[in-house]
């Protein structure tokens, strides 16, 4: 091979390389840095932990797993508007360092228009960005046998520039051995959940700590 060929060829590699790299990569998280106060988890029954037979759900894992307290605000059964509604009194009110989202389970159960499920969302999201808080959104399977919600999530996190899991129950709704009802994760369930939260979290706090 002629060496200008070969120049040409290492150049559109390692362009190729560049570019793969970019699409696989993370957008960056708005207000991740060094910042005061507690550790806030807005939610609905999941955050609160209903089914679990310890009472500790997937926040009790993660304080365990990560040695960090979260004040775990989860009302079972709330929407996105409800969420939306107590933002104020129970999150923004703390001056959160950091706050999980979770939410978008009941609002497809009661058949809310997606669009105003995410509009919430969004919602919800600016507000405590603008105190200064970074955020980490969770992905709620939007139906039992297959996440119709999925990329509407995704998308909401790209635009908002959140951290972002994927469909926290995913596998877990078709397994009995996980479940303690029909919606509701049993205490291996919680488990699972953590285990999926936990290395995004990790992250997240290690950044604030530099």
């Amino acid at each position: 091979m002629r060496p200008r060929t070969l120049a040409l060829g290492l150049i559109l590699l390692l362009g190729l390389a560049l570019l793969l790299a970019w699409w696989g990569s993370s957008p960056p998280v708005a207000n991740l840095g060094p910042r005061e106060g507690p550790i806030v988890i807005l939610g609905d029954s999941l955050a609160a932990g209903v089914g679990s037979a310890s009472r500790q759900g997937f926040v009790g894992r993660l304080e365990q797993r990560l040695q960090v307290s979260i004040v775990n605000k989860g009302i079972s059964g709330n929407t996105t508007r409800q969420g939306l509604d107590r933002l104020e009194r129970d999150v923004l009110s703390l001056k959160p360092a950091l706050v999980i989202v979770e939410l978008g389970g009941n609002d497809f159960i009661q058949k809310v228009p997606p669009d105003e499920t995410f509009a919430n969302l969004e919602q919800i999201i600016a507000r405590i960005q603008a105190q200064g808080a970074p955020v980490l959104l969770l992905g709620v399977q939007g139906g039992v046998f297959q996440d119709r919600a999925g990329g509407r999530y995704k998308s909401l996190a790209r635009k908002m520039k959140t951290a972002f899991v994927a469909n926290i129950m995913d596998g877990i709704w078709t397994n009995p051995a996980l479940k303690d009802d029909p919606i509701h994760p049993n205490d291996a369930g919680y488990e699972r959940v953590a285990e999926r939260i936990e290395p995004t979290l990790r992250k997240m706090l290690q950044a604030m700590q530099r």
